[in-house]
C-alpha cells in the first residue's frame, strides 16, 4: 500500500512532467500545487489538490480542504489559514497568493459548483454533515 506522503510526491512528479496535467483519478480536472510552511514544524510542503477557478476574478482560485470527507480539516488547512500567504504552481506557472477563508452564502456557493463540477465533492459534504462544514479558501494571485 502507498503512503499518503509518496502519493502525493507522485502526482507532483506527474504533474511537474506535464504542465500541471495529472491522470488516474484527477484526469482532466484543474490541479494546482500549494507551497506552504508546516506551522508547527517550519518545513516547507507542498499539496496538490483540484481548484475551481473565479469566474469573475482570474487572479482567484478556490481550494476545499475536504480531506476526502475525513471528520477532520487537514493539516494543510491550519497551515494556511495561519500564514495568509502561500505559493502555487498552475500550469508551469508559480506566483504567490493570499489567503482568506470564504465563509457563509459566498462559501455555499463556490462549493456547490465545485461539487456540481465534480460529484466526489458533494459526497464529502454528505460524510461531514451535522461534523463540520467543508471550508473553502480564496487563493489570491498577490
Amino acid at each position: 500500500m502507498i503512503g499518503m506522503s509518496d502519493w502525493n510526491t507522485n502526482i507532483i512528479n506527474e504533474f511537474r512532467a506535464n504542465e500541471g496535467r495529472v491522470g488516474g483519478p484527477f484526469e482532466g480536472a484543474p490541479m494546482v500545487l500549494v507551497h506552504h510552511r508546516g506551522r508547527k514544524t517550519g518545513r516547507e510542503l507542498v499539496t496538490p489538490m483540484m481548484y475551481l477557478a473565479d469566474d469573475r476574478d482570474p487572479a482567484t482560485v478556490y481550494i476545499f480542504a475536504s480531506k476526502a470527507g475525513a471528520p477532520t480539516n487537514p493539516d494543510w488547512y491550519y497551515n494556511l489559514t495561519a500564514a495568509g500567504k502561500a505559493e502555487v504552481e498552475i500550469g508551469t506557472e508559480t506566483y504567490p497568493v493570499v489567503v482568506t477563508e470564504v465563509t457563509g452564502a459566498d462559501r455555499d456557493r463556490v462549493y456547490a459548483e465545485q461539487a456540481r463540477r465534480y460529484p466526489g465533492f458533494a459526497e464529502y459534504a454528505e460524510k461531514t454533515a451535522g461534523i463540520r462544514v467543508i471550508p473553502v479558501l480564496a487563493l489570491r494571485r498577490d
